[in-house]
C-alpha cells in the first residue's frame, strides 16, 4: 500500500516513518515484537483481550492491525481516514477494569479505556520502539538526526489515532529515557494469558509444525523477532537464549542488512522484495489460521476464546 501521485499521503514520500515501514524486513517483525514486548502491560494486554472480537484469531487479529497501520504509515489520505475511523469505532467501547490482579501496581479494578491518553501513548510506545529497533539490526543503523525525525513522525502517527501530544515526551532522549525506565521497573507483569499467547507469537511455544519451507521461513522469524527482545522480556516468557542463538540471530541480522547495502543496479526483483507494503504477507498467515479454525484446530491452543465475563458466566 502507498500513496499514488496525486494522492499524498500524511507523511511526505521521504519521510523517516515511510522509509522506515516501506521495509519489508521492519514490516513483518515490528508488529510482531511489539506485541510480544507490549503483553507485559497488563491494561494494554487485557483491555484488548477482554474487548476483541478475535481471541480465536490473534493472528487475524494481527493481520487487521497491521493493514490499519500500513494505511496512515504508507497510503493516501483517503486510504488513512478510512483506517482511522474504522479504528476508532472499534475502540470506542472498549472501557473496563481489570477482572483480576495483575501485578502489585495493577490491582483488580484497575480501570483501561482505549481512549486513555497514557494508554494511546504507550501504545505507540511499543510500536515505535520495535520499529526503530529492527530497522537498526536488519536494514542500517540510524543517525541521531534519523532517529529523532522517525520518533517525531510516530507521535504524528499517534496523534492522528487520538493520542494527545503532550501524552508524549518531546523528544527522542526523553523517550528513551522514559521507556528504558519504564522496561527497567517493577511495573511489568505478565498475565497468564498474556505470557501464554506472547509465548506462541515469539516462536518460544509452536502449535503445529508447518511444510517447508513455511518452517523455515517460521523460524528464521522467530529468531529475528527473539534475539530483538531485551534479555529481560526473553526471562519473563522462560525464553531460553544461548551463544548459538546469539550466532544464528546476528548471522540472520548480518545478511539482511548486507542485502540492503546491494548496490543501485541491483536486479528489481530483489529491490521489489525488500521494500513495500506487509499487509499481503500478514493476510496470508490469517488465512492459513482461518483454514485451521475452520478444520477445528486452535490458532493458540490452551488459550480460552472467551473473556473472562463470559468464562464466568459459563461457571
Amino acid at each position: 500500500m502507498a500513496a499514488r501521485q496525486g494522492e499524498p499521503g500524511y507523511f511526505a514520500d521521504d519521510s523517516m516513518i515511510r522509509r522506515v515501514m516501506s521495509k519489508r524486513a521492519v514490516g513483518l517483525t515490528y508488529g510482531v515484537r511489539a506485541l510480544v514486548i507490549g503483553a507485559v502491560h497488563p491494561l494494554l494486554f487485557v483491555g484488548t483481550s477482554e474487548n476483541t472480537a478475535h481471541r480465536a484469531t490473534p493472528y487475524t487479529r494481527l493481520a487487521i492491525t497491521g493493514a490499519m497501520f500500513e494505511a496512515v504509515f504508507l497510503g493516501s489520505k483517503a486510504e488513512a481516514d478510512r483506517a482511522l475511523a474504522f479504528t476508532r469505532r472499534k475502540h470506542q467501547p472498549v472501557v473496563g477494569t481489570l477482572p483480576e490482579d495483575a501485578g502489585a501496581h495493577h490491582p483488580a479494578g484497575t480501570a483501561y479505556a482505549a481512549h486513555d491518553p497514557h494508554l494511546m501513548f504507550m501504545t505507540m510506545a511499543f510500536t515505535f520502539d520495535s520499529a526503530e529497533a529492527m530497522y537498526d539490526r536488519l536494514v542500517r543503523e540510524l543517525t541521531p538526526t534519523e532517529r529523532e525525525d522517525l520518533y517525531q513522525d510516530y507521535v504524528r502517527w499517534g496523534e492522528l489515532f487520538g493520542m494527545p501530544r503532550e501524552a508524549a515526551p518531546g523528544d527522542y532522549p526523553a523517550f528513551r529515557k522514559y521507556f528504558d525506565d519504564y522496561l527497567d521497573s517493577d511495573e511489568l507483569f505478565l498475565t497468564d494469558e498474556a505470557r501464554l499467547v506472547g509465548s506462541y507469537l515469539a516462536g518460544s511455544r509452536k502449535a503445529y509444525r508447518l511444510a517447508p519451507p513455511a518452517e523455515q521461513v517460521g523460524a528464521a522469524l522467530y529468531s529475528l523477532v527473539q534475539g530483538s527482545l531485551p534479555p529481560r522480556i526473553r526471562r519473563m516468557y522462560g525464553i531460553e537464549w544461548g551463544f548459538a542463538d546469539e550466532l544464528a540471530h546476528r548471522a540472520l541480522c548480518r545478511s539482511l542488512r548486507t542485502a540492503h547495502r546491494t548496490p543501485p543496479m541491483a536486479p528489481r526483483v530483489l529491490a521489489g522484495a525488500l521494500a513495500g507494503p506487509s499487509t499481503p504477507s500478514y493476510q496470508l498467515l490469517a488465512r492459513r489460521e482461518q483454514r485451521n479454525v475452520r478444520a477445528g484446530r486452535a490458532s493458540m491452543p490452551g488459550v480460552d476464546p472467551r473473556n473472562w465475563v463470559q468464562r464466568n458466566l459459563a461457571v
